[in-house]
């Protein structure tokens, strides 16, 4: 049976007006928003072009550089990575968009993505949950501590000894070590049960404070961006769990290949099946319907 058109601008509507209705607005976010804003893990043309060496070695995307490797190549790989993805000193168009879109609603982040592009974009810091972790943190292996440490002047020391020609990092000593055990060190990011989570629980607990202690019924909108199954738990279900929890909450889920939503919540839901960049588009163009807001 053929489905029905998607139509873009009705669904720019509709969320204008679910904006104009809310009383709280919650953003949730995976790693499809950062792939909509330029950081497509699997985008090959520009794995081949960051990582020639790598590519020469088979891998072709992001995704796939789960394999072992010699430690000189793989913090090669995680500097010049972490250094295009995190460190980039302007702020992302898009996320920025996002930022101007809700305003000056009260709003709380929620992401699986460890690029701080919705700090980078104007979102407040302390407002923003990251409970897979950060790549601005890098952390003991072991971990011999639940203390973490700035990533930034660990990348600046790899860089200066990386090859792009090999990939490597041609100083041995330039490799990091943890500063407490003098251990092998990781990435802040959940890959196993030795994630340190300490530097995320404080907004953790703030954000879980602020949905607490919302009324009944709030009138709470979720806007989720890009969270598939690779890990529904962390954005896609929870998101799901709340709408149900407020009965006058709505949600909207933006994803181009997994926008479906529950049919117990039918009505509250609108799924829209394009990339968060084609969306904000369509919020440049004028309204379909009339904004119930504003006077005749």
């Amino acid at each position: 049976m053929n489905q029905p058109a998607f139509e873009m601008a009705a669904a720019a509507d509709t969320i204008r007006t679910w904006l104009t209705e809310a009383d709280r607005v919650l953003i949730t976010a995976g790693a499809g928003l950062s792939a909509a804003a330029g950081y497509d893990y699997g985008d090959q043309d520009r794995f081949k072009e960051l990582f020639p060496s790598l590519h020469r070695f088979g891998l072709r995307s992001r995704y796939l550089v789960g394999v072992p490797l010699p430690p000189a190549l793989l913090w090669g790989y995680w500097a010049v990575h972490i250094d295009d993805i995190r460190f980039s000193p302007d702020p992302n168009p898009l996320y920025r968009r996002l930022r101007s879109l809700v305003g000056d609603k009260e709003h709380w982040v929620m992401t699986s993505n460890v690029d701080a592009l919705f700090a980078r974009g104007g979102f407040a810091p302390d407002r923003v949950f990251t409970p897979q972790g950060d790549y601005g943190r890098y952390q003991c292996a072991t971990p011999c501590t639940p203390t973490t440490w700035d990533s930034r002047p660990l990348i600046a020391r790899l860089l200066a000894a990386y090859d792009p020609a090999t990939g490597a990092v041609t100083d041995l000593s330039a490799l990091p070590r943890c500063p407490n055990c003098g251990g092998e060190v990781e990435i802040n990011v959940r890959i196993g049960p030795e994630f340190v989570d300490a530097p995320y629980l404080p907004a953790g607990r703030r954000l879980h404070h602020w949905l607490g202690t919302a009324p009944v019924d709030t009138r709470l909108l979720i806007l989720e961006f890009g969270a598939g199954f690779n890990t529904p738990g962390v954005i896609r279900w929870p998101g799901e769990r709340l709408t149900r929890r407020f009965p006058h909450s709505r949600l909207v889920r933006v994803n181009p290949t997994h926008a479906e939503t529950p049919a117990d919540l039918a009505g509250r839901t609108l799924p829209v099946p394009v990339g968060a960049d084609h969306l904000l588009d369509a919020f440049t163009l004028p309204r379909l319907t009339p904004d119930p807001t504003e006077a005749p």
